[in-house]
């Protein structure tokens, strides 16, 4: 029977970028049956209301094996509703937001080839958007920290680096000024890894993984990178730019029953109708989501096909020193599986 996956096709360059996805998971001879649903900005200025995301929608991904979530955008100012992704990690509990982050032959290394993957706690941190009001003057930002929550990413942490046979996590805090809540975060990491005898706990301070990222990035090589919610989400920001463009990350948020994959970068909405965006983060988040849905031969497929276009450097967008449009890249994908 075939799995049902929910494609959200968001706001800017979303739609295009998610049709191609589908153009090329379809080519690589799935079975997924897609089933295209509105969220975001656009159909929220439209219709209103306290979500990004519609009920029709909310309907469909609860009889959905898996989400593809195309870029978003998310309006801001007091009383606009949570981003879609946001919406989506707390109310299927994907409590691991997931980014590898790896150099590819024929572009160019920043600051040399890196190759280790990003986890980020999903489903808390300051992202539960709980702000308070004092005065005029003073406002509050709750960061939500609890320990069942650290020791389910802690765990999902030591569990990707056995699966890749890697032989270190990083943790990474600010618990001399965090003292409670990254003290709780880093005493969790601590339990878990007791499991793991095979495996080190390196601990980081957050301020130093930034500096090291731009000075040494290759000290962490074949390492899982772990942190809370908003940390994480800043530091592998800075990652991308390691392997040379945002719109080369895909990205996954996993809970224990369920998953959404999308693209790292944003709905570029000056870009959109353009053909112009990097397909490279969509279609391999889409491949991504194939092997987690067990077509593991069409998922290896896309990955090598399109691994192989950016070592050609023939048929890639701008981005990346060529010209093509974002559709003639994914017709030179599809043309390798």
């Amino acid at each position: 029977m075939a799995k049902k996956v929910v494609v959200i096709k968001g706001d800017g360059v979303g739609p295009e970028l998610t049709g191609l996805m589908m153009k090329a998971v379809k080519a690589a001879g799935s079975n997924v049956e897609f089933i295209e649903c509105e969220a975001g900005a656009g159909w929220w200025e439209k219709h209103g209301g306290s979500s990004l995301i519609p009920e029709e929608t909310w309907k469909a991904l609860s009889e959905s094996d898996a989400c593809f979530k195309g870029p978003t955008t998310t309006p801001g100012g007091a009383g606009s509703p949570k981003s879609v992704a946001v919406s989506i990690r707390q109310k299927f509990d994907l409590y691991a937001n997931v980014r590898p982050i790896k150099s590819y032959k024929g572009l160019p290394a920043p600051l040399g080839e890196v190759d280790f993957v990003c986890v980020r706690e999903g489903t808390e941190g300051l992202y539960i958007g709980e702000e308070i009001q004092l005065t005029n003057d003073v406002f509050i930002a709750i960061r939500k920290i609890t320990r069942p929550a650290c020791r389910r990413v802690a765990k999902y942490a030591f569990e990707e680096a056995m699966r890749r046979g890697w032989k270190s996590v990083v943790a990474i805090h600010k618990s001399n000024i965090l003292k409670k809540t990254d003290g709780a975060f880093l005493e969790e990491c601590g339990k878990v890894k007791a499991d793991y005898p095979g495996i080190e706990l390196e601990e980081y301070h957050v301020d130093n993984v930034a500096q090291q990222l731009v000075k040494n990035p290759a000290i962490y090589n074949k390492k899982v990178l772990l942190s809370t919610n908003l940390f994480m989400d800043i530091l592998s920001e800075e990652c991308s730019a390691l392997v040379g463009s945002i719109g080369l990350i895909y990205s996954a948020n996993i809970g224990d029953g369920y998953a959404m994959f999308e693209p790292a970068h944003g709905s570029a909405p000056k870009y959109a109708g353009m053909d112009k965006v990097n397909p490279v983060a969509t279609v391999l988040a889409g491949a991504w989501m194939l092997d987690y849905l067990g077509e593991k031969i069409q998922s290896q497929a896309i990955f090598e096909a399109t691994e192989k276009v950016i070592a050609e450097k023939r048929h890639v967008t701008y981005d990346m020193g060529g010209s093509a449009r974002s559709s003639e890249m994914v017709d030179a994908i599809i043309r390798n599986l």
